[in-house]
């Protein structure tokens, strides 16, 4: 059986590996939070992976399956022998974690899985209240941030900075069939969603992302309240992870077609200035 020390590193590995797209945990939670967050991280992350990576293919569901067994396991406080449940059900138990926050995202995986089209909005934001909005939850959870009025500020960043990845990733997802504009939009804008997947830049796509970013930017609007009402230097690491995720949304918006077939990321002069905003965040 693994001991916990061993899972804890291994789950710390998992996490300082994915820092780009997951920069909460290693700077603003105090060091005796730090291997909670990353045993929720290399829990999501591994499930994440099995729901897109190449190699699962045809195996997919399987996995995601035996995942959530083990989640249930550990959450019973049973032994599992693999170092993310060992340090996973350590943080449950210690924390007194609400384990549906997790069921959640295990079921945001299982649909990336078997769904690759949206047909309106609202079903997008609906998978993001799975795929997102746990993360943010759990994070104030393991923190001690358990004020339930917070609850809408960190929905409303999670939903933003996933959204914001999905129309950073748009080169990205097409190349792999899936798309996470709503159909009902692109309709509207006259935009063939399958010309999209298939690489092509049909007319009208300038304006229905400008509609997309700009209903993404009324989230991260909606999030700004969060940073100020956190303590210690988590306030100042969320307000980092708001303003990346700012100008990875702005920096799309500028590619405008572009972003079909170009993905926008931060430069080195970026992270200075995120870092600068965080400072003086008030």
């Amino acid at each position: 059986m693994t001991d916990l020390g061993t899972a804890r590193e291994r789950c710390r590995e998992i996490a300082l590996r994915h820092y780009e797209n997951f920069p909460v945990g290693r700077y603003g939670v105090p060091k005796e939070q730090q291997p909670d967050i990353h045993a929720i991280y290399a829990f999501a992350r591994i499930a994440d992976d099995f729901a897109d990576e190449p190699r699962f293919e045809g195996t997919r569901l399987e996995r995601l399956d035996e995942w959530g067994a083990k989640l249930e396991a550990a959450a019973k406080g049973e032994a599992v022998d693999e170092p993310v449940f060992v340090a996973l059900g350590d943080t449950i138990r210690r924390r007194d974690v609400p384990v549906q926050l997790l069921r959640d995202l295990l079921g945001a995986f299982r649909q990336d899985a078997v769904k690759q089209r949206y047909e309106t909005w609202d079903e997008v934001l609906d998978y993001c209240t799975r795929s997102a909005n746990p993360v943010g939850r759990l994070v104030l959870w393991v923190t001690d941030h358990r004020d339930g009025a917070l609850l809408p500020y960190s929905d409303a960043l999670c939903t933003g900075l996933q959204l914001a990845n999905f129309w950073q990733d748009l080169s990205v997802d097409h190349a792999r069939g899936r798309c996470y504009i709503p159909k009902a939009d692109a309709v509207e804008a006259g935009v063939d969603i399958e010309a999209l997947v298939r690489g092509e830049s049909p007319e009208g796509i300038a304006s229905l992302l400008d509609a997309l970013v700009g209903r993404t930017r009324e989230l991260f609007d909606g999030a700004l309240p969060l940073p100020r009402r956190l303590r210690g230097l988590l306030r100042y690491e969320i307000a980092a992870t708001w303003n990346g995720g700012r100008i990875i949304l702005e920096r799309t918006a500028a590619l405008g077609a572009r972003a079909l077939q170009v993905r926008p990321s931060l430069t080195g002069v970026d992270k200075i200035m995120i870092l600068v905003r965080a400072l003086r965040y008030p």
